[in-house]
């Protein structure tokens, strides 16, 4: 599968380091494509460098203004000018997408693709991985939501709690009806 995966480009503390490997290595192991914004920094690297070195694909999806921090390896690395035109890539290259821990740019792409999703214009599987419960206040808000009437679909069908990689992998391998 082309999995993308949003995640920050920070340097992080290892809580948020350690699921980042994990699931890194279980993507390349399983020889899955990782779809991400190209970044050689911070989380986004991690992944890159997990995802490689356990075999697996790397197609980076930078932007203009940040094209010296794109990673210079990867298999494939498409340079957008804007930020809309990048998570438009983003979306279009991926099976499934994987929302790990991040920053206000991570949530914005997080919401974009999740606002894409309850109006039908995609069907791709949407995970939020919560490592070190991260998420936890977006789940409930989410909750709070669907009990209030805010979406016209059931949460479940708009995206799925992981707290670990496995959890995350099983639940997109299930969805694409992969055998493991």
């Amino acid at each position: 599968m082309n999995i993308c995966v949003f995640c920050s480009a920070a340097d992080l503390d290892e809580r948020y380091v350690g699921p980042a490997r994990e699931f890194a290595e279980l993507l390349g192991k399983g020889g899955h494509t990782m779809v991400w914004g190209g970044s050689e920094a911070g989380l986004m690297k991690v992944m890159a460098d997990g995802v490689q070195q356990h075999g697996g694909r790397l197609v980076g999806v930078s932007v203009e203004f940040l094209r010296a921090k794109a990673r210079r390896n990867a298999d494939e690395m498409l340079i957008t000018k804007d930020l809309a035109e990048r998570k438009a890539q983003l979306l279009a290259r991926a099976d499934a997408i994987v929302i790990m821990v991040g920053g206000t740019g991570t949530l914005d792409e997080a919401t974009e693709i999740l606002e894409l999703k309850k109006h039908g214009l995609h069907t791709k599987p949407v995970v939020l991985l919560n490592a070190a419960g991260f998420y936890d206040g977006l789940k409930q808000q989410f909750q709070r939501m669907e009990q209030e009437g805010f979406l016209p679909l059931p949460l479940t069908d708009l995206v799925f709690f992981a707290e670990d990689g496995v959890g995350a992998l099983a639940y997109l391998e299930e969805q694409a009806g992969v055998r493991p």
